[in-house]
């Protein structure tokens, strides 16, 4: 069961790592314990201090930080094969909440198994940590975004990090991927209202770059949307290095 899960980790990490057998068969001895969970649970609160590590196996989360007055603000969204909390091994308490954003299946690996493995594959210790800072790569990106960017070019750059993220995990074809996503909460990722990212989207519509229809996107003209977003996918780091 374990080696099942293990599986959208290893899907994941040799994106961006390489991997000799003996890495791979330590990740597949993991214990990880499954659970299923519905759309916008939190899985982990803000202030929480946890003892396991989650992965996505299945589905989408998102990291989310709430202002006093219940403004919130989405951090980052994760992907299958992504640990979302990872810090959390070395940071004792939650600074933000960790939430699913559809119905997910989640693996959760001790802490103490992860500091096991780290000790004992130091090549599995380098690739957790580069996927860390891949992560705060990303942070910094939608930093930008945030910042600096128009709501179009916002909008534009969003898609199209996803649609790279998605691609290499197999999870995106040609331009086409599903995201379970509400307008509301595209507003939380890149600090708009709903009303301006309905207006965005039907302008991305009308000037033939996207389609949507639920949760499905199709990206109809990728190298224009990514020069909108002013989006170069370097900072995403999709070639293995040992």
């Amino acid at each position: 069961m374990a080696g099942s899960l293990s599986d959208a980790l290893l899907r994941k990490i040799t994106v961006s790592n390489k991997l000799d057998g003996k890495d791979v068969e330590a990740i597949r001895n993991l214990s990880i314990e499954r659970r299923m969970t519905g759309p916008r649970e939190i899985v982990v609160h803000d202030g929480e201090r946890p003892t396991q590590c989650c992965l996505v196996v299945e589905g989408f989360m998102f990291r989310a930080k709430t202002t006093f007055d219940g403004q919130r603000q989405i951090l980052s969204l994760h992907v299958p094969g992504e640990i979302p909390d990872l810090q959390s091994l070395h940071l004792r308490i939650m600074d933000h909440d960790l939430v699913t954003l559809t119905s997910c299946t989640l693996g959760f690996i001790p802490h103490e198994a992860l500091k096991r493995l780290n000790s004992a594959r130091p090549n599995v210790a380098a690739a957790l940590w580069r996927e860390t800072l891949i992560d705060a790569a990303i942070f910094r990106e939608w930093i930008v975004n945030v910042g600096r960017r128009t709501g179009l070019a916002r909008m534009a750059h969003l898609l199209s990090e996803l649609r790279r993220r998605l691609e290499v995990i197999g999870r995106a074809s040609d331009g086409a991927f599903r995201l379970p996503i509400t307008q509301a909460e595209l507003a939380d990722c890149l600090a708009m209202s709903t009303v301006h990212v309905n207006r965005v989207l039907q302008e991305l519509r009308r000037e033939g770059l996207i389609e949507v229809e639920r949760s499905a996107f199709h990206l109809l003209n990728q190298p224009k949307l990514e020069e909108l977003g002013q989006f170069d996918p370097h900072y995403l780091h999709q070639t293995p290095v040992s």
